[in-house]
């Protein structure tokens, strides 16, 4: 028997745990006997000491094992035709204004992808995919398994969240890392993400590995370790990998918040929509079509820009929101509006995109505190994008009203102060820094 104290001690002293011993602490955690203030020391300690390639690797399977691993081959199962290399998924680190799932994954299925998406909530600053959806009224995020696979059978995608059947470990540990101040670790973001992804029965992932202020990885030293690890667990695991590292200074798009990205993403599925939320969307699906068929990159991403143009990517969206209950009729729309006005002239030299986050969490666009309500209807559109011109007197942002009515007038100041300004306009900066895998 383990002492999870002893365990917890070791790791903050600098020692390597023993694939047992990480077995232990995530089924001791998992059957609730282990208590939530020890996992997060013992996270905070994972925090500051790390983990090795292979506790990482035990740590990422031992999670992965703590539920349900789908099998979408099941004899009679509505998907037991399809061939496994068709079945790819796409997973972010997280972003300010990253809503790229919700038009990616009908795209792709538009391309002969079949993608089981099991996505998650906002972490810090970051928006989640599960609550944007959950803004659509009626949408069930809570599908179980046999429901799940045929409503890719029927559509080609599924996005839900996690349920109580696929990594249950790491959802509760996902939660006590939002709140614990230990989100950017890099071995405990690498196991949470491949262990509900390889849950899902997948042949491929790709992965959007966000660099920059306005993302958990700050640098792109960190994001080419969080790949290989990511990369490599894919391959100990037989699950093929690429990995691409994309800028987050300022937020990706134009809307953060829930209702109002959801809303984003339909645009770019109507063919329009900001041009670095679509080229990334294209980015992306090109690489699952690459996976999926076996066709190069630049044949996988023209085949993504088509449907996005010919509207069966938003055919299959409208299909899949309809499958899962969701009325888009009724989204929720803000109360009223509160413009961020520049008091200069000059081009937007920089957006701090974390501070746009936290100040979108702040206004009730995300959790403070797991229990935290999210309020869907507030958000913040960026009326100006880094490069663009601005007079004095005009937009920089407009914060969108939900339940509580007008932000404080000190929100508005810090939304303010997170635009730079200055004489002339920067240049251009590409959003596809590297690929990896």
């Amino acid at each position: 028997m383990f002492s999870i104290v002893e365990l917890i001690g070791r790791k903050r002293d600098g020692q390597r745990l023993s694939d047992d011993e990480i077995r232990h602490v995530i089924e001791e955690f998992s059957a609730d006997r282990m208590p939530a203030y020890q996992m997060s020391a013992l996270a905070m300690a994972v925090f500051f000491r790390g983990l090795d390639d292979r506790e990482t690797a035990a740590w990422t399977d031992a999670m992965l094992r703590s539920g349900r691993v789908l099998d979408f081959g099941v004899a009679g199962g509505p998907l037991a035709s399809e061939p496994r290399q068709r079945f790819i998924d796409k997973h972010s680190t997280g972003g300010v204004g990253d809503k790229v799932s919700l038009p990616l994954a009908p795209a792709a299925a538009a391309c002969g992808v079949l993608v089981p998406m099991v996505a998650g909530r906002g972490l810090g600053h970051t928006g989640g995919t599960i609550d944007k959806l959950e803004a659509i009224p009626g949408y069930d995020v809570a599908l179980p398994a046999d429901r799940f696979a045929a409503v890719i059978a029927e559509v080609g995608a599924s996005i839900i969240g996690q349920t109580e059947e696929i990594a249950p470990a790491d959802k509760r540990l996902y939660a006590l890392r939002d709140v614990t101040a230990t989100v950017e670790s890099i071995p405990l973001i690498c196991a949470s993400i491949m262990s509900k992804k390889l849950a899902e029965g997948i042949a491929g992932l790709v992965l959007d590995i966000k660099v920059g202020p306005g993302a958990f990885m700050k640098t792109a030293a960190d994001a080419r370790e969080l790949a290989r690890r990511m990369v490599g667990v894919g391959r100990e695991m037989g699950t093929r990998v690429v990995a691409f590292l994309t800028r987050m200074d300022e937020p990706l798009g134009r809307m953060v918040g829930n209702a109002n990205e959801v809303v984003e993403s339909i645009e770019v599925l109507e063919g329009r929509g900001a041009a670095d939320l679509v080229e990334l969307t294209e980015v992306l699906g090109g690489a699952m079509v690459e996976l999926a068929h076996g066709v190069t990159f630049e044949e996988g991403r023209a085949r993504i820009a088509k449907s996005l143009q010919d509207g069966t990517a938003l055919a299959r969206w409208d299909a899949m929101v309809r499958a899962q209950g969701g009325d888009l009729t009724r989204l929720p729309v803000p109360t009223g509006e509160t413009p961020v006005l520049a008091t200069q002239d000059g081009f937007v030299t920089d957006i701090d995109g974390r501070e746009v986050g936290l100040v979108a969490v702040t206004l009730g666009a995300g959790r403070a505190r797991r229990e935290d309500p999210i309020d869907p209807a507030v958000g913040i559109r960026i009326d100006r994008k880094v490069g663009e011109r601005v007079r004095a007197g005009e937009p920089l942002a407009t914060i969108q009203h939900g339940a509580r009515g007008a932000p404080p007038e000190a929100q508005v100041q810090r939304l303010l102060a997170a635009f730079s300004i200055g004489e002339a306009a920067p240049a251009e900066r590409p959003l596809i820094l590297e690929r990896i895998g």
